[in-house]
Formats: structure tokens, C-alpha cells, sequence
């Protein structure tokens, strides 16, 4: 094989391997991870803000937030709570911290929070 048809085999070879790797890289889905719902409220709570909870206990706190929106508790009763329970004891932290227990840790009770939260004002401080 002569120096001008093995340069001709390498390009040939260089060629198709990067048709190959593009045609691959097209039709592989990329792969997409999400955090177990503890770890998501844990990085919102802990993370993004820092509270100060009861018996320092973040996920148990939030699960005790959704076990009052099952048992029937409704939003400013919760709000309440959350004021008297956990510092920041601000509105709208309070609001943020129920807003991500419900909306994480037991999603199928957003529809409740809504609408017990329909006409709710927050006392004069």
C-alpha cells in the first residue's frame, strides 16, 4: 500500500468514526436524575435557607406539616404553626416552608393547601 492510499484509509477511517460518534450522540437520550424528594426539601430548607427547626429535625418537620394538611388543617392554621414553630418565623419564610413540604414531600395535597388558602391574610405583626 502506497503513503497516498493509506493517508486516503485514515481519512476515510477519521471520517466515518465522527459520522458514527454524531449519529450516536443524536439518538441517546440523556440521562436526567432527580433527587428522592427528602434530599430536594432537605437542599430547599437546609441549603437555599437556613431554618432553625424543632429537635433540629428539617424532614421530620415537613412531614409533620403534611400529616396536619391530611389530618384537615387548613392553611392558616399551618401558617400558624409554622410561625410559632421554626425561625425565620417571617411570612414569607413560613410560606416557603410550607409551600416545599407540601409541594415535595406530599404533592397530592397541593390541591388542599390551595384552596384553604383561598381568602387567607396574614395577621398585622
Amino acid at each position: 500500500m502506497t503513503p497516498m492510499h493509506q493517508r486516503n484509509a485514515l481519512r476515510g477511517i477519521v471520517i466515518g468514526l465522527s459520522i458514527f460518534g454524531s449519529l450516536v450522540s443524536t439518538y441517546v437520550p440523556p440521562a436526567r436524575a432527580v433527587p428522592a424528594p427528602e434530599v430536594e426539601y432537605m437542599y430547599n430548607v437546609a441549603v437555599r435557607r437556613h431554618y432553625g427547626f424543632p429537635d433540629n429535625d428539617a424532614i421530620g418537620y415537613g412531614y409533620q406539616i403534611c400529616e396536619k394538611i391530611v389530618g384537615g388543617a387548613d392553611y392558616p392554621q399551618v401558617m400558624g404553626d409554622v410561625k410559632s414553630d421554626v425561625v425565620p418565623n417571617d411570612e414569607a419564610s413560613a410560606n416557603f416552608l410550607v409551600s416545599n413540604a407540601v409541594g415535595i414531600l406530599c404533592p397530592s395535597r397541593i390541591w388542599w393547601l390551595r384552596k384553604s388558602a383561598a381568602h387567607y391574610q396574614p395577621r398585622p405583626q
